[in-house]
């Protein structure tokens, strides 16, 4: 089942949430909707679900929202068949997990609901598929935050929804079990394929899980891509601001590429993508003083103070840290082994 949007807008009096906005979601893909709080994100989610109805439209090929090429902008949620998960779980406190995930099927219309036993099976293939296989006879109170989220996904799938839309699911857990969830998640989506959109604010989620990411801000879409094409190749400063640290400097001020002097040249280097020595490695270099080392994780972030007047972060490998006898106070160079120019009249 794909999902199109086709120049949909949408406003709340005289605040526009969403502004021309078009976007495709392919049969069985799962698709990301990253961005910050107020980007349009949620909002793109509800009027694909029909919570919200978008915009009347101006033209024809304005305001559309196609499942399978028929029009479903008018429709009502019940009518798109979509599974919804929130970030708040809303499961029936009153209800056990068993009950909680046949809920859906227990309540469609005489004529489509299957007969009892048909459901217990069908709960009990969910219950193996989120791996709660005992867990059936337990209270939602009974579950940890991850678990009921699990089950909340379960009872989403249970009615075999076209689509389904995750807005922020994992929002309101910690980060460990946020981390347990996208593998997870990842997994069922394989096992499943079933077309799901997922909203976050969280670059790592969206990266890890998605197939693709849709990058939006201020209610439109600044990149639409793999998760590799907008980390590595972003197509705006927003965008490569928004995914993860990144250090900024000004294009007279340091020259890695000859686009780097066009007048307001801004050029963008991920702590990665720099590289720290005793002596310089060319005219890239630049002269530094070493403020803080942090030694905690995978890489050593050195914080430096650049002779522009700069602070800037560097990311070593810790094994490489390890043999480079760096000290607070060590005068040092650092080096782009990559770099990004967003400027007026040039981007790469």
């Amino acid at each position: 089942m794909s999902v199109e949007v086709q120049h949909v807008n949408k406003t709340f009096g005289s605040y526009k949430a969403i502004q021309d906005v078009s976007l495709k979601v392919h049969s069985g893909e799962l698709v990301a909707l990253l961005g910050p709080s107020g980007s349009g994100k949620t909002t793109l989610l509800r009027m694909i679900a029909g919570l919200e109805v978008p915009d009347q439209p101006v033209n024809q090929d304005e305001g559309r929202i196609l499942f399978f090429d028929q029009d479903v902008a008018t429709r009502s949620v019940a009518e798109r068949q979509v599974g919804f998960v929130f970030q708040h779980y809303a499961l029936f406190k009153h209800m056990s997990v068993f009950e909680n995930i046949a809920f859906g099927l227990r309540v469609r219309p005489r004529n489509l609901r299957l007969s009892n036993p048909q459901i217990d099976q069908r709960v009990k293939e969910l219950l193996q598929l989120i791996q709660l296989e005992g867990f059936g006879n337990r209270f939602p109170l009974q579950l940890s935050g991850g678990q009921r989220q699990r089950v909340a996904l379960a009872r989403a799938l249970a009615i075999e929804p076209k689509v389904l839309l995750l807005d922020e699911p994992f929002g309101a857990l910690d980060a460990k079990v946020r981390q347990k969830l996208r593998e997870w998640l990842r997994r069922l989506h394989e096992q499943v394929h079933t077309t799901t959109i997922l909203v976050t604010h969280d670059q790592e989620e969206a990266l890890e899980v998605a197939d693709r990411v849709v990058v939006m801000n201020h209610a439109k879409i600044e990149q639409i891509g793999t998760p590799e094409e907008v980390f590595h190749n972003p197509a705006s400063e927003f965008v490569i601001d928004f995914l993860g640290s990144v250090n900024v400097f000004s294009g007279r001020h340091f020259e890695p590429s000859p686009e780097a002097k066009t007048d307001g040249a801004k050029v963008y280097v991920r702590p990665h993508e720099l590289q720290i020595s005793k002596e310089s490695l060319g005219s890239a270099s630049i002269s530094a003083q070493i403020q803080r080392i942090q030694r905690a994780g995978t890489s050593a972030k050195v914080f430096v103070h650049t002779n522009n007047e700069q602070n800037v972060r560097v990311d070593v490998p810790i094994h490489e840290f390890q043999f480079m006898d760096l000290e607070v106070h060590q005068q040092v160079f650092i080096t782009p082994l990559q770099s990004h120019v967003f400027s007026p009249e040039y981007t790469i």
